[in-house]
């Protein structure tokens, strides 16, 4: 009880010195942690795909289409229970900055796949018996203010034109990292504008999501589809659909790992300015050290109150970091939902802003304990007066 007294007077000695170095700790545990959350959702999607999803798509490129009547022949592969399609549409709303997810789909195969997407019997119905008819996810219906029964009209880019769509159905996630930011409308709707405008685009696909039976089969499924089209105009690439979401975030691996990066430098920036802090306390209190030493305290006794402090320092710092950690999350949440189908900091993240927040003690408070276990006490009662 004595060291832990003496330590928590020590503490705000220099009440300003020790409530800059506590705030800077924090602020390098929260940006910390709000990095480690980016990374950690930018994988979220590969990490939350089903097991037994598959997708099919050119194997080229997936901005080369493949033909509809490829749909039946996948459909008779053994170990096959459903087969979907689907198109990126890629149009916006009014105007550009206004940009959202929207596929063409085959709405029944497609929602009968994504069980995940929730309606009601009602709406599902009314969204499979108008062509025209379109749902969106609950998050992208209260950006824009939409109803059910509103009309949506998109601006096309891959496929020019105004597009208007009659809101059918507004979905929510079956779980928080379900994406409601997605637009989706009835293929054969755009399909039959392509056959009165650009004939040559029309019964083609951009891809097929395949359902199997169980996820043991999903390489042997993938076999099969591609030797059907082995050679043939449109050869298939089947994968998984963890496998075809982390083909998007590999494109953008290099800037994952410059923010990981940066996450890191932030925790040793930090560590430097809180070494600085205890080493300048660790020189002022020298001959207090020495004075210390005199009465009888051993140089473990010192060295234990100095790093005691050091550490104590930088938990406190890490708490207010991890606090301020959840109120910051919810403001990137509600103001980068465009961005952001969810931002929620795991345990795990605050274990690591714990751990980041401790090592900046230990690492800061090594040499201020080394110097004062092992001052002499002539040395230090030279500086006393």
């Amino acid at each position: 009880m004595f060291f832990l007294k003496y330590i928590l007077r020590n503490l705000f000695r220099h009440k300003l010195r020790s409530v800059l170095t506590i705030v800077g700790v924090a602020v390098a545990v929260l940006a910390f942690g709000l990095l480690r959350t980016l990374v950690g959702l930018w994988y979220s999607g590969a990490e939350h795909a089903s097991d037994t999803r598959l997708v099919t798509r050119n194997a080229i490129s997936l901005v080369f289409p493949l033909p509809i009547s490829y749909l039946d022949r996948i459909r008779g592969v053994p170990g096959v229970t459903s087969v979907s399609y689907g198109n990126w549409f890629g149009a916006y709303y009014k105007e550009q900055k206004n940009f959202f997810a929207n596929y063409a789909i085959e709405p029944r195969g497609y929602l009968e796949l994504y069980p995940e997407l929730m309606l009601s019997p009602k709406e599902k119905n009314d969204f499979f018996l108008d062509r025209k008819g379109c749902i969106v996810g609950e998050r992208l219906a209260r950006t824009y203010g939409w109803k059910v029964g509103d009309l949506i009209t998109l601006k096309g880019t891959i496929y020019p034109g105004q597009w208007e769509f009659v809101l059918r159905g507004v979905y929510h996630g079956k779980e928080k990292a379900t994406e409601e930011r997605i637009l989706l409308f009835h293929w054969s709707y755009l399909n039959e504008a392509m056959r009165q405008t650009v004939p040559r685009r029309a019964d083609q696909v951009g891809y097929f999501v395949v359902g199997v039976k169980k996820p043991e089969l999903a390489p042997e499924v993938s076999l099969a589809i591609d030797s059907l089209f082995k050679n043939s105009l449109a050869e298939t690439l089947t994968e998984t659909e963890k496998a075809f979401h982390m083909s998007f975030v590999s494109m953008t691996e290099a800037i994952m790992v410059a923010i990981q990066i940066v996450s890191y430098m932030v925790i040793a920036i930090i560590m430097v300015v809180a070494a600085n802090t205890m080493a300048m306390t660790a020189r002022e209190r020298i001959g207090e050290y020495a004075t210390l030493k005199t009465l009888g305290f051993k140089g473990g006794h010192l060295g234990g109150l100095i790093f005691g402090e050091s550490v104590l320092i930088s938990l406190c710092g890490g708490l207010v970091g991890v606090a301020a950690t959840f109120p910051a999350a919810h403001w990137i949440e509600l103001e980068l939902a465009q961005y952001f189908p969810y931002f929620s900091v795991s345990s795990e993240t605050i274990l690591l802003e714990l751990a980041a927040a401790l090592s900046v003690g230990v690492v800061s408070g090594i040499f201020p304990t080394w110097r004062g276990a092992t001052i002499r006490i002539a040395d230090g009662l030279k500086r006393i007066g």
